[in-house]
């Protein structure tokens, strides 16, 4: 396969995480903002320190420890990625004990979707599901920043999220968790998703046009 060059055109596209921290942004910054995302895209470059992190909570979940992955994956990892996992597993585990009796919940699997916002694509990406003893299900995206996610992240995130639903686990409620503080946010009840939906589409109409410009 050839790799891409300064020539190659480079299609419009977002992650879930691209996308709300885009939306998170404000004047110049987004711009600053997808530029970088499309010179990624386009390098084909990008590294997830947080893998072995969602291994062990989902191993934590799947296997009813309530927690022993977790605290030992610190310990597992290359020492300059030490200090980030032990910033994040005290919060985690308050929230994987937040679920209840571990024998009460179960991994449940999610699938990826793509949205379409407008003509941008947007990758509907949630780590993995809970499911519990009576029946209510989750899709769980995680939020790893060291500043709580931002009430536009929140906001994007769980209605694209639940836009998505029936692909991603169906009948699930969209959970965002904010790993550090050990808090999980949910759609609060008085939202109006139309009035999301349209300023979510102005927002994907801007990126794809600083996308463009930033070639």
């Amino acid at each position: 396969m050839t790799a891409p060059t300064s020539a190659t055109p480079v299609t419009p596209y977002a992650t879930l995480l691209g996308f709300t921290r885009y939306v998170d942004r404000t004047g110049p910054t987004k711009a600053t903002f997808v530029g970088g995302l499309r010179r990624q895209r386009a390098s084909r470059h990008g590294f997830n320190p947080h893998g072995q992190f969602v291994k062990a909570l989902k191993a934590d979940v799947a296997f009813h420890t309530g927690g022993t992955h977790l605290a030992q994956v610190a310990d597992l990892v290359k020492p300059r990625w030490r200090p980030l996992y032990e910033a994040l597993v005290p919060g985690a585990t308050r929230w994987l004990h937040s679920l209840g009796e571990p024998a009460g919940v179960d991994l449940a699997q999610t699938r990826d979707a793509l949205a379409m916002l407008g003509d941008l694509p947007v990758k509907i990406n949630p780590q993995f599901g809970v499911r519990y003893a009576d029946g209510r299900a989750e899709a769980i995206r995680l939020h790893f920043d060291e500043a709580p996610p931002s009430e536009e992240t929140t906001l994007a995130t769980l209605h694209l999220m639940a836009r998505h639903m029936d692909a991603v686990l169906p009948h699930a409620e969209p959970v965002l968790v904010d790993v550090r503080r050990g808090e999980a946010h949910r759609m609060p009840a008085d939202v109006k998703p139309e009035q999301i939906e349209q300023w979510l589409a102005g927002e994907a109409a801007a990126f794809r046009a600083i996308w463009s410009t930033a070639a």
